[in-house]
């Protein structure tokens, strides 16, 4: 599972279509709708919200807005019913981890993103955060 601190934009299509489905397994575990995956370190940072699901689910808005953006179908009507969350602090190692590992990934499975992608130094997050220094978070593994 990976619950990207990147804005969505920057994703493949392989991306975007499994960060969406993704989130909506957060979403379950989060409204205590599963059993598998309620340990998994990519649902601390939403759990230690004060609202959790408020949290995913305006993560899960975002992604849809990139989607329709892109004229993908992802259903919004599997987004529960929470209140908008406000943004949320998360760290730029969190971020610039995250960027490096997604370069990894494209290099293989999209050259030609990878390679439009690369010389950004720093991208711009998820809607969701705000980024405050700080090193990659404790709960990510690698």
């Amino acid at each position: 599972m990976r619950l990207w601190t990147i804005h969505p934009r920057y994703l493949d299509p392989s991306g975007l279509v499994a960060v969406w489905r993704e989130g909506l397994l957060a979403q379950k575990v989060l409204a205590g709708e599963t059993r598998g995956y309620r340990h998994h370190p990519q649902l601390d940072r939403f759990r230690a919200h004060p609202e959790p699901l408020a949290m995913v689910t305006s993560y899960l808005r975002e992604l849809h807005t990139e989607s329709v953006s892109r004229g993908y179908c992802f259903n919004s009507r599997k987004i529960m019913s929470a209140p908008v969350c406000k943004t949320v602090e998360e760290t730029e190692g969190q971020l610039l981890f995250e960027w490096q590992h997604l370069l990894t990934k494209l290099s293989s499975r999209s050259p030609a993103l990878e390679k439009a992608l690369c010389p950004i130094e720093i991208p711009n997050p998820h809607p969701l955060f705000t980024i405050v220094p700080g090193p990659k978070q404790s709960w990510e593994r690698g």
